[in-house]
């Protein structure tokens, strides 16, 4: 029997609003104490009235167009009850019927495929507290308790482990884009509910549903899938013979609609209750906060102020940019290092343009060479600096201004990394960090002609063993022309000088297996 895996994701998102979603307390995903940030209305005290946060709801709408959803112009909050130690009202306030944001769409790419994803609802509620489990306890810190969340329901749309992480690492990037959400698994800001099913290729009937809970990386919602995937297949399997649709949904022994934990040190999922229905919540309309009528001008008002996401922004690389799809991914992961780029791009035609000595038909060249040290030197410099883009002191016109000296020969390579710190250190350009360091590449020809005879002269036995036919050999003697240059000599043209001073072609000059 060939099954097919069905996926649907249920991804809730912290809003970095400076309050929470129904009172004044600060919204603080990690306090210095426990409840440190609470008042009667979140703590849910008789009697206490809660109050709509203005900036939660704009966030809500800006994620919705976004993801390409209708705004509603009318929408309301209702009661979800349920009893858990963590829900102090014992009831959580969210919406249900009229949701802010309905019908959304958005495109995932895995590999060369496109995968279309409905986005079926973006709705905006309260969070719970935080249960924290001892041996003999459970303690509650109410610290999280109201804080505001958009919970993104999509389509059964997905059909693998790896479109349903493409899809977490696309929403990830926008809601970062956005600036509403650090959107963060491991610290909990982007928390994922899977919900998966197999039926038979084909079939339009659902098979029985498991809800994965408890995943805290990209990483395990794809593992934990995978993992659920095949215990559904060898159940389905082993009971084939007697599975039976009905009412558009699958009948199959062994399985049943239940919600499940990862446990990613088994490798496994465990039960944790038979799942839930949305009778079981009793929901109703929240009877004290009104109904939001949101004005068309101003929704569009915020449609208008969207900025490019990522998505469009890595094809546009890609087109604009003549970049790879690894590297315009790499760019486009990061909205800071997105516009970094972006900046450096624009200086580096303007050098073009104001050097003599560099032809328009090079700025394709140079923007490759840009992308390469932004993924590779820049960032390595940054990290080792505990800096960011954001942060560091190098700015994008001297960063193209480097970009244009190494193009011109005018810096080795090897210099990159020390005129790179430099220049994070101090906010100094390049052409002078390179002349008070002495870090301008040796083209003097002659002068690099007498170093290679010299070093010629100072190995024998090397000379000897490259002429035996270990041409590796011959990188030794290239490391020792760039040490005497402080690594300040184009190594291929030291190669090729080696290779005139010892008799050797372009063939012999490989290195021997």
């Amino acid at each position: 029997m060939q099954l097919e895996p069905i996926i649907g994701l249920e991804v809730h998102v912290h809003l970095n609003t400076k309050s929470k979603l129904f009172c004044g307390c600060r919204n603080v995903s990690e306090a210095e104490r426990p409840n440190q940030y609470v008042c009667p209305v979140c703590m849910g005290f008789p009697g206490t009235l809660p109050v709509a946060n203005k900036q939660a709801i704009e966030w809500t709408v800006l994620a919705g167009l976004a993801l390409g959803c209708e705004i509603a112009e009318h929408s309301t909050f209702a009661r979800k009850s349920y009893f858990y130690p963590d829900l102090p009202k014992g009831y959580q306030i969210s919406q249900y019927e009229e949701p802010l944001c309905v019908n959304g769409e958005v495109h995932v790419f895995v590999g060369s495929e496109d995968r279309r994803v409905r986005v079926q609802r973006v709705h905006l509620e309260e969070d719970a507290a935080k249960s924290i489990h001892t041996a003999d306890a459970t303690l509650v810190d109410h610290n999280r308790a109201g804080t505001p969340l958009i919970e993104v329901v999509t389509g059964p749309d997905l059909r693998s482990p790896q479109e349903a992480k493409a899809f977490l690492e696309d929403l990830q990037r926008t809601m970062r884009y956005l600036r509403i959400s650090n959107a963060d698994m491991e610290k909990g800001d982007l928390r994922v509910d899977a919900n998966i099913s197999l039926r038979p290729y084909g079939d339009k009937a659902l098979g029985p549903k498991t809800e994965i809970k408890n995943m805290n990386s990209f990483r395990a919602v794809e593992r934990a899938l995978a993992s659920e995937i095949e215990r559904h297949k060898q159940i389905w399997l082993q009971h084939h013979n007697t599975a039976h649709s009905f009412g558009g949904l699958w009948v199959v022994e062994g399985l049943q609609s239940t919600t499940r934990a990862w446990v990613a040190e088994h490798e496994e999922t465990v039960e944790q209750r038979t799942k839930e229905a949305e009778a079981d919540y009793r929901y109703f309309p929240e009877p004290d906060i009104p109904p939001l009528a949101l004005e068309r001008i101003w929704v569009e008002t915020l449609r208008i102020a969207l900025r490019e996401l990522p998505h469009a922004k890595e094809e546009r690389f890609r087109r604009q940019y003549r970049m790879t799809s690894a590297d315009a991914h790499l760019l486009v992961g990061n909205r800071d290092l997105a516009d970094y780029a972006e900046n450096v791009f624009s200086e580096v035609a303007e050098w073009v343009k104001e050097r003599t000595d560099v032809e328009q038909r090079e700025l394709p060249h140079l923007e490759k060479l840009a992308v390469n040290y932004l993924i590779g030197d820049v960032r390595s410099t940054l990290v080792a600096q505990g800096a960011s883009v954001s942060t560091t002191k190098i700015t994008p016109e001297n960063f193209a201004e480097l970009v244009v000296m190494l193009h011109r020969a005018e810096v080795n390579r090897n210099a990159v990394p020390e005129v790179l710190r430099l220049m994070h250190e101090t906010g100094g350009d390049p052409s002078t960090i390179v002349r008070e360091r002495g870090l301008q590449q040796v083209s003097d020809m002659d002068a690099l002609r007498r170093l290679v005879q010299d070093v010629v002269r100072s190995f024998p036995a090397e000379v000897d063993k490259i002429r035996a036919g270990k041409n590796q050999v011959l990188e030794f003697l290239v490391g020792q022309v760039m040490a005497d240059t402080r690594g300040r000599a184009n190594p291929a043209t030291v190669r090729r000088l080696l290779r005139d001073e010892l008799g050797l072609s372009d063939a012999s000059d490989r290195p021997s297996s």
